[in-house]
């Protein structure tokens, strides 16, 4: 496998970002640095989104959440030392649409991070992100929850992945400000929607009882700062109508 198409935390824009309230997306952060392979299209010909998948593993229950992040290579030319959710783009044999997003996250959980003996149709949609047009490598991700079946523990290849931890949300959060571990955009506003949750089963019945809307963030360059809008976000609309978000 392509070490690039197994990890699709895309356009890996590290920023300073604070917490969002529960069930929110984060207001316009503002690009510290770009991420390991980051890199944005010059060419004027936007580049088509790779389906792919990913899988949140959770523990905990109904008494705490902790989540399943880990570590890529940092020797990997693409997002090399980030820490992220098991996850890869969808093979060419797995088919379309939902079911194929499906298989793609068991099999990659399994490859990535040790993790078999769970059911595609038992993965619980959570969000669906779009890379911005504006980034050269570009996937259609689909996020989906899983609590870790009983008796499985997460084994790593120490090739691809070197290394796995488990999370609270906010422990993850403090971490990535602290230097700690490496997060990634999409990652972390995850993290902070689901720091506002008591336990993984509180989690997964949220995300089962809403429907999932596709997020597309866009990224206006203003001078050497580079911002990303989320649907909603002041200047998103006139960012897609080519127009200048506000500076």
């Amino acid at each position: 496998m392509n070490p690039q198409d197994s990890q699709i935390h895309f356009w890996v824009i590290a920023v300073d970002a604070s917490i969002a309230l529960k069930g929110t997306l984060q207001r316009v952060s503002e690009v510290d640095r770009p991420g390991p392979g980051e890199e944005l299209n010059s060419s004027g010909v936007e580049t088509v989104p790779r389906q792919a998948a990913s899988v949140i593993v959770l523990r905990g229950g109904d008494q705490a959440l902790e989540l399943l992040l880990v570590k890529r290579n940092p020797a990997a030319r693409f997002m090399g030392g980030a820490w992220v959710f098991p996850g890869g783009a969808v093979d060419a044999h797995e088919g379309e649409g939902d079911e194929a997003h499906r298989v793609c996250a068991v099999r990659e959980l399994d490859e990535e991070a040790g993790i078999g003996g769970i059911a595609p149709a038992s993965l619980v949609k959570y969000s669906r992100w779009i890379t911005p047009a504006e980034v050269k490598i570009r996937f259609d991700t689909h996020f989906f929850l899983a609590p870790l079946p009983a008796g499985a523990q997460p084994a790593i290849d120490g090739s691809e992945i070197v290394d796995h931890g488990w999370f609270t949300p906010q422990g993850a959060l403090d971490a990535h400000r602290s230097g700690e571990i490496l997060l990634v955009f999409p990652t972390i506003k995850h993290l902070e929607q689901f720091a506002g949750f008591a336990s993984a089963d509180a989690l997964v019945a949220h995300a089962a009882a809403h429907e999932v809307v596709p997020v597309q963030p866009r990224i206006v360059l203003s001078g050497e700062t580079a911002r990303v809008l989320l649907p909603g976000d002041e200047g998103y609309d006139a960012a897609e109508d080519g127009g200048n978000a506000p500076g």
